[in-house]
């Protein structure tokens, strides 16, 4: 809970029939950033007299701006300030056009970021034409225990597709029923690596564990296939609350078992399966841990840990992309000293082409990259004494 010291007044001030929808002066709220960015000091209330280039002035100047007005006319707000920000400059190399790339969306979030709304305590949204906000916000905070939650509206807008998402879920190919994604969780729309799994054939009967189990979509494959159990692990809360919600939908509750936890849980198995980040470089929110994994410490804990999880024959599975040999994030052969260094050796590996949407996007900042990216799955074994 943070408290709010004042609401400032401001030219673009609410109206009348609106002002409901902003925190009492002097009042206290919760505030919610995927960022950790603290609680604003103060909140400047505005409304649907605020241009775009008055707000980006603002914005910059270090304002919050709390919006209370329509909702459509907010989010007509987000894309025009989105559209005034600078893009990056042409790219001499792949790793350049990743730096450019980075640097604009850090850029987008903190600017955007500082258009907020304040929901009620059953957080409805007090925005004229607003959709019911409050089942999105339970699913992702529970209980508000405040009269107000503040929240930037992009931030909100996410909550509001991730809700869409876990109501009709997702079709996963080789998977037999709905997969359900939570917000927060990474969403399994790419459907290579699921594909690689597949082809793996001796499923039948054996222990699983499943590290960074996210939606637990690849434990509920093997499981389908005839896997005896998973136990499954992820460091988010969020992806152990998914997994879990999912297995018991698909009928595997019995055979799966989720913990928060950080890589291995006790005991060994017959097949360790790991989809980890594939973007060595620092996440810059909790989202961003999904996709990026700060200098491989992730990569490397779990090949370093690999062997001893391992039941006598068994064999790890480890799905990645060579992304971030393509971008210069890694050099070639980085990869395969680090199965050495660990003791490992490759029984066998196969790969597929990227085929989600970027890869064919020729307008991608990063198309030079994706274009060509592969997604491996490797079959690790100890190396004999």
């Amino acid at each position: 809970m943070s408290r709010a010291p004042r609401t400032d007044a401001s030219p673009e001030g609410p109206n009348p029939s609106t002002s409901s929808s902003a925190p009492p002066l002097d009042s206290a709220f919760t505030w919610h950033s995927e960022s950790s960015e603290p609680a604003p000091a103060r909140l400047s209330p505005v409304n649907d007299r605020l241009s775009a280039d008055t707000a980006l002035k603002r914005v910059r100047r270090g304002e919050f701006l709390l919006y209370s007005g329509d909702f459509h006319n907010a989010k007509q707000l987000l894309g025009a300030l989105s559209r005034r920000l600078p893009r990056p400059a042409k790219a001499r190399s792949p790793l350049e056009a990743f730096r450019a790339e980075r640097r604009a969306r850090q850029l987008e979030h903190e600017t955007l970021s500082r258009i907020v709304v304040s929901l009620d305590r059953d957080y409805r949204l007090g925005l004229a034409r607003a959709p019911d906000t409050s089942l999105a916000c339970h699913q992702v905070w529970g209980a508000s225990t405040t009269d107000t939650t503040v929240v930037p509206l992009k931030q909100l807008l996410g909550m509001l597709g991730a809700a869409e998402w876990r109501r009709k879920g997702l079709a996963v190919p080789g998977l037999t029923g709905l997969l359900h994604p939570h917000y927060g969780v990474y969403l399994p729309t790419r459907t290579d690596y699921v594909e690689l799994l597949n082809s793996v054939t001796e499923v039948k009967g054996k222990r699983v564990f499943d590290i960074g189990t996210g939606t637990g979509v690849l434990s509920f494959i093997l499981l389908q296939r005839g896997a005896a159990s998973v136990q499954a692990t992820d460091c988010d809360s969020r992806a152990v609350a998914c997994s879990q919600e999912n297995a018991e939908r698909l009928g595997l509750g019995k055979r799966f078992q989720v913990a928060e936890a950080d890589l291995f849980p006790k005991g060994t198995a017959d097949l360790v399966v790991c989809n980890p980040p594939w973007i060595p470089e620092p996440p810059k929110n909790r989202v961003d841990r999904a996709v990026f994994d700060e200098d491989s410490q992730f990569l490397r804990r779990f090949l370093e840990g690999l062997s001893a999880s391992l039941a006598p024959g068994g064999v790890g599975l480890l799905l990645l992309s060579d992304l971030a040999v393509l971008l210069g994030l890694r050099p070639p052969g980085w990869l395969e000293a680090e199965f050495e260094r660990c003791g490992l050796s490759v029984q066998w590996a196969r790969s597929t082409p990227a085929r989600h949407s970027k890869a064919k996007d020729a307008s991608d900042p990063l198309h030079m990259a994706r274009s060509r990216e592969r997604t491996t799955l490797y079959c690790l074994k100890p190396v004999s004494p």
